[in-house]
């Protein structure tokens, strides 16, 4: 296809934006989805769509309301069957493909940007999507009460100029060179029953699937949209999440066949179910998570920056790729993966495992007994990080919490020493992940580090006319070596979420935010 549906170049809109591809993916094969954007299937073969049947997943976390806008718990199961997106990005490249909006034109300047928007779009109440509904959702997610991750580059949004009901003009602060990111993350909501959306009463949107129950820390059901805007989609009649904590009780839900497909099952299990007859098992590659350990750096004990050295080079990455993940990511230093534009071997290789290193840094003193906290699936990791801290003279508390706890203390600023988890964001534009995501922010970050040199380098990023080239690798360079150097978060290695199912389930797929896509989903 040589042009966008507006008509122009797109090899001009692609350099003219910023967008441009990243690196294909290895790995699992990529499928074309019906609204032609490539996305990562699971299950498959050559099996015929049928339509009709209950799809039944089982997921480890319940959604939490006031957290919708969060990327956590289960929004983003409940925000891929029932919201749809402005723009959406293959899972394979940063190359923004359309979807509520057909085309766009990007100003030379970079600092407005046209939409035109499909016509034949209505929402689950049989009301119009209109460009007012753009507004209202970039409004929405700019409001400090959602504690929105790309927050800031919505609020950058500051003019709307609505031409009519199928084209707007989004007017910019300044170039955003994470536009693209903010379109394929925000979620268009339905302006009417918005006030509605913080109890979790009900959920309207555009999407495949129309949101129908929710029983708390039990299930949530969705039923087919029958006025979808893509003809015969889905072909499913209706999802069922059951909410399940307990990984083995997850595990015992799909070998019984309670439920069809289990997202994020412990890697020891998957690994087995991938040996055995009648499962299958895909990394969820595309939307990558990073472990990591993060450090209160205005904690007396890890003021010091030698302290956070002797922390890096003591973990020991391979075991936990091998041992944790299973093989189900790879060691790093620096929150990119391979596949980002900002990626660079050297800087990825700078704090290797390092006893004798690590236990010189501390020869000026060794920090008192530190809290670990840790959301509870993430046990086995914490236990890693505590006997290779223990290894350099470093002692550490488990502090295990639920994961809606963790999700508060994180955006709160509240753990008290350090803390490990995974983090999301580095797989789109790289600026996104240091202006938006809550460890990142150079603003306000959970860590509590602040850094002029750093927030100037996240802020030279955030602002490039282009996403790849020369000055846009000096500029995420520069990033890397501020994030190595203040070391207020320690990278471990990328870990891939897994779908394992029953190999009666064909089609599933998910966003570069790990939402789930079950618009081609279907039962044989």
């Amino acid at each position: 296809m040589s042009s966008t549906p507006g008509g122009f170049d797109r090899r001009n809109f692609l350099r003219t934006s910023g967008i441009a591809a990243a690196a294909i993916l290895g790995g699992a094969a990529l499928a074309a989805c019906t609204s032609a954007v490539s996305e990562q299937k699971e299950g498959g073969g050559d099996a015929t769509p049928v339509q009709g049947g209950t799809l039944k997943v089982g997921f480890s976390q319940d959604l939490v309301p006031a957290n919708l806008l969060t990327n956590t718990g289960a929004a983003p199961v409940l925000i891929g069957l029932v919201y749809e997106t402005l723009t959406r990005y293959p899972n394979d490249k940063l190359e923004p493909q359309p979807a509520l909006a057909e085309s766009w034109q990007l100003a030379a300047d970079g600092t407005s940007l046209t939409l035109d928007l499909r016509a034949d779009v209505k929402f689950h109440s049989g009301r119009q999507f209109t460009a007012k509904d753009v507004e209202f959702a970039i409004r929405t997610y700019a409001d400090a009460k959602w504690s929105a991750q790309l927050r800031s580059t919505a609020a950058a949004v500051t003019g709307f100029d609505i031409v009519s009901p199928t084209r707007i003009v989004l007017k910019f602060a300044h170039p955003l060179a994470n536009i693209f990111d903010l379109l394929d993350t925000v979620p268009i909501l339905d302006s009417e029953t918005a006030d509605k959306l913080g109890t979790g009463e009900t959920y309207i949107g555009t999407g495949p699937f129309r949101f129908t129950q929710r029983v708390p820390n039990s299930q949530i059901v969705f039923e087919k949209n029958p006025d979808y805007r893509v003809p015969d989609r889905p072909y499913l009649d209706r999802v069922e999440v059951a909410i399940i904590p307990d990984n083995q009780a997850r595990l015992n839900a799909l070998k019984s066949g309670q439920v069809n497909l289990a997202i994020d099952l412990a890697y020891r299990d998957t690994e087995s179910l991938g040996k055995s007859g009648g499962y299958q098992v895909r990394n969820v590659e595309g939307a990558e998570l990073q472990f990591y350990v993060g450090v209160n750096v205005t904690e007396p004990a890890l003021a010091d920056v030698r302290v956070r050295q002797a922390i890096a080079y003591a973990i020991d990455r391979e075991r936990i790729v091998d041992e944790v993940l299973r093989g189900a990511g790879y060691p790093l230093n620096v929150p990119w993966p391979k596949t980002s534009p900002a990626y660079d071997e050297q800087r990825n290789t700078r704090y290797t495992r390092d006893i004798a290193k690590a236990k010189q840094l501390l020869e000026q003193g060794k920090p008192p007994k530190l809290p670990l906290t840790f959301a509870t699936p993430h046990q086995e990791l914490a236990q890693v990080v505590q006997a290779n801290l223990a290894e350099v003279g470093i002692e550490v508390e488990l502090d295990p919490v639920d994961p809606a706890t963790f999700v508060k203390q994180l955006t709160g600023q509240q753990f008290r020493g350090l803390w490990v988890t995974d983090h999301s964001w580095a797989q789109f534009v790289p600026s996104t992940l240091t202006v938006s995501a809550y460890p990142f922010n150079a603003r306000r970050n959970a860590s509590r580090y602040e850094s002029p040199a750093y927030t100037a380098a996240a802020d030279t990023a955030w602002k490039l006319p282009q996403t790849t080239g020369p000055d846009a690798v000096r500029a995420y360079h520069e990033l890397s070596d501020q994030l190595l150097d203040g070391l207020f978060l320690i990278e471990i290695a990328v870990r891939f979420q897994q779908y394992a199912s029953s190999n009666k389930v064909h089609g599933a797929a998910w966003t570069k935010r790990r939402e789930t896509l079950f618009t081609d989903t279907f039962l044989s």
